[in-house]
Parts: C-alpha cells; sequence; structure tokens
C-alpha cells in the first residue's frame, strides 16, 4: 500500500511552530532587569547568557548539520525540542536555586544547541518540499523567527509580574517543549521524486546548478562568496539593531519614547522583511535580490549620517533591517540553488558560523567607534564601505552562477 504524502503546506506550518519557538531567544532581553534587580547578577553575565546561546547556535548549526541529514528532520526536530525545552526548564531551575552557572549551562549551552539544531532542520526540509517555492517556504520559517519576539516578549514581562522569573522560565519551558515536539512529530522528508512531474513548473533561474556534499561545497570559491555576504549584511544589521536608540536619538532627535517604539516597529520589519524578500527572489532569482540588498543599503549608509528629518530616518532603518532580515531567509534557498539539495542542512549549518562571527564583529565594531569618536556618524560610514564590498561580491559570484548554467546547458546538449 503506497504511503499517503503529508500536506506540505502543514510541514511548512509545523517548521513555523519550531521557529516561532527557538526565536524567543531574542526576547531575552525581558529577563535583563528582573535578573540584574532579585539575585544583583552583573549587566555582564546576564548578557553573556544571552551571547553563549548564540554562539552555541552557530556551533551546533555547524558541527550538527550531517546530523540533520543523517537522521532525518523529525528526529533532529525532538533532539532540538528536548535541547531547547531542557534549556529553559533548567533555567528555571537555576533562578530557583539561584545559580548563576546553572544559568548559563542551561540557557547558553543546552538552549544553544537546541536553537542551532532547531534552526536548520525545518528550512532543510522545507526546500525539499517546495522546489518550486523555496524562498517563499523558506521565508515562512525564518519570518517565524524574527516575529517571535513580538509574541514573547509582552507574554514573558507578564508572566514575571505575575507568576515571578522561576515559573516565567517553567510555563515557557513547557509551552515550547510541547510545541516543538508536536511540530517535529509531523516533519519528515518528501517522498523519493516528490513533484518531479511539475519540473517544468519550476524557474529555470532557480533550478539547482550542482548537486555538492557539504565537504565539496567548502571548497568552492561560490561558498565562500555567499558566507562573506552573510557575514557582512548580519555585521551592520545586527549592530544597527544593538544600537537603534540612541543613534536615533542622536542623529534624528528622537525622544527616548519615540526611539523605544521605533525599535518595537524594527521588530515587524526584520520579521516582515524575511516572508518578503525571499518571496521576491522566487521571481527574480536569489542573486538579483542580493545585489538589491546591497544596492540599497549603500544609499541608506551613506544617507542617515546627515538626515535631520525622523520620518526619513526611521523609514531608512526600516528597509535596512528589512534587508537583514531577508538576508537570513533567502540564504537556504540561494544554497539550494548553487550546491542542490542533497546536504542542505549540513551547508546551511557551515554558511551560518557567519552569523555566529557577525553577532561578535558587529556590536564590537559599532561600540568601539562611538567611543573613539563619541559619534554614530563613522561607523554608519564605515558599514556603507562593507555593504560597497558585499555589493562587488554579489557581482563576483554572478561569474560562478554563469559558468555553471553554461555548463549545465553543455551536459543537456551533449
Amino acid at each position: 500500500m503506497e504511503r499517503k504524502v503529508k500536506n506540505r503546506w502543514l510541514i511548512a506550518l509545523s517548521a513555523v511552530g519550531i521557529h516561532i519557538s527557538i526565536g524567543s531567544v531574542y526576547a531575552w532581553s525581558v529577563f535583563t532587569n528582573p535578573l540584574q534587580e532579585e539575585f544583583g547578577w552583573s549587566l555582564f553575565w546576564v548578557n553573556f547568557t544571552f551571547s553563549l546561546a548564540i554562539l552555541f547556535l552557530g556551533l551546533a548549526a555547524a558541527f550538527l548539520g550531517h546530523f540533520v541529514e543523517k537522521y532525518g528532520p523529525r528526529v533532529s526536530g525532538l533532539t532540538a525540542a528536548g535541547f531547547f525545552g531542557a534549556g529553559v526548564l533548567g533555567s528555571g531551575l537555576a533562578v530557583t536555586i539561584e545559580s548563576l552557572p546553572l544559568l548559563l549551562i542551561s540557557y547558553g549551552v543546552f538552549g544553544g544547541i537546541g536553537l542551532g539544531i532547531g534552526y536548520i532542520t525545518p528550512v532543510s526540509s522545507l526546500v525539499k518540499w517546495f522546489p518550486d517555492r523555496r524562498g517563499l517556504a523558506t521565508g515562512l520559517a525564518i519570518m517565524g523567527f524574527g516575529f517571535s519576539a513580538v509574541i514573547f516578549s509582552p507574554l514573558q514581562e507578564a508572566l514575571i509580574s505575575s507568576v515571578g522569573i522561576a515559573n516565567t522560565f517553567f510555563i515557557i519551558g513547557a509551552i515550547f517543549l510541547c510545541c516543538m515536539t508536536a511540530s517535529a512529530l509531523y516533519l519528515e522528508r518528501p517522498p523519493e521524486g516528490y513533484m518531479k512531474d511539475q519540473a517544468q513548473n519550476i524557474s529555470k533561474k532557480n533550478m539547482d546548478l550542482s548537486q555538492l556534499t557539504a565537504n565539496q561545497a567548502v571548497k568552492t570559491r561560490r561558498f565562500w562568496f555567499l558566507w562573506l555576504m552573510l557575514f557582512i549584511n548580519v555585521t551592520c544589521g545586527i549592530a544597527i539593531l544593538a544600537v537603534a536608540a540612541p543613534m536615533g536619538e542622536e542623529i534624528a532627535g528622537l525622544s527616548a519614547a519615540a526611539a523605544a517604539t521605533m525599535v518595537g516597529i524594527m521588530g515587524f520589519f526584520n520579521g516582515l522583511g524575511r516572508i518578503a524578500w525571499a518571496s521576491v527572489s522566487d521571481y527574480i532569482g536569489r542573486a538579483n535580490v542580493y545585489t538589491t540588498f546591497f544596492v540599497i543599503q549603500v544609499a541608506a549608509y551613506f544617507i542617515l549620517p546627515v538626515i535631520g528629518q525622523a520620518i526619513v530616518f526611521q523609514i531608512l532603518l526600516f528597509i535596512i533591517i528589512s534587508c537583514y532580515g531577508g538576508g537570513f531567509a533567502s540564504i537556504p534557498a540561494y544554497i539550494g540553488d548553487l550546491f542542490g539539495t542533497r546536504e542542505l542542512g549540513a551547508i546551511h549549518g557551515y554558511i551560518l558560523t557567519a552569523w555566529a562571527a557577525a553577532g561578535l564583529a558587529g556590536p564590537s565594531i559599532s561600540s568601539t567607534v562611538r567611543q573613539l569618536t563619541q559619534s554614530y556618524t563613522l561607523t554608519l560610514y564605515i558599514f556603507a564601505v562593507m555593504i560597497g564590498v558585499a555589493l562587488i561580491i554579489s557581482f563576483l559570484i554572478r561569474r560562478d552562477i554563469n559558468a555553471l548554467k553554461r555548463q549545465q546547458k553543455q551536459e543537456e546538449a551533449g
């Protein structure tokens, strides 16, 4: 008896369920003041818990990508649920016994490993289920990661006020464990030859140009071109997210309240950019989307320091942040186009080390330059130059893409 093929849109919904859960890491700042006030823990160590989680996200994604490909999305999804759920629940225990080291191990290490596996698992699966709409499918999942903080920030704040910090961790930990487990149980690889009969509907510009293993991919120029483009895009975007409020007050004369509101709206554009740009990439191609990102951002970074109008300043920031989110969402589909889907999860994991590196580089550049110059102006010009380098790389990668297309045509003709 032939096995019934699952609904790919429910697979996409399951992917969103996992990403919305792990994306709550972006709402960590809600715990910052309560943890300092209740236990006297320094800002450094509370922030370091978040940094540790992001570090282990990158490490887990890089080193466990092969695990995801070997055991499939269900096993790796359940593994992610176990690690992330244990990390958040363990954080509740750490707060109960007032142990900072246990908080670092629970949320930073266990939670971070769950983040890394949980991030690449559904994305790898979706690219295979949606060969005709890769950008839209991966954009949906990664949009969930971006929007999560909009949901969980107010929820966590309300819970902390009503039931305390420890119980908040216990409640949200149970929610994440249930949501991620249910989502993972529905995930699976598509059957062999899925949508093969509809191949003619797949846009030629988004067809796989090669089928490489992860170890073969890292030896190509185009892998490192992708890595550098993501690194630069994330370095600049994450730095802007870190200093948006004070920068808005300094350059555009925003009040503290207006700057805080702007930061909230930036979170919305971060999520919106993920689905919008990734969907556009299905129609105009991934290479064109990345070039468009960088052209827009070069102009925006050069204009920002001299804009006195608050409205225009904020609109430019929203556009930049939409490109930041769009870069994350478009990269899995771009990987599929350039290297195929054979070991997409493992290749995506290697590429995500750019995120871990950028998480350290971006805020460091902005804070160091700010301290030296007492202004954000030079920082923005430095980012404009960096994005200019990414723009050049986006043209260089086209040479490799064109060469692969010529090779593909020769093989088809021969």
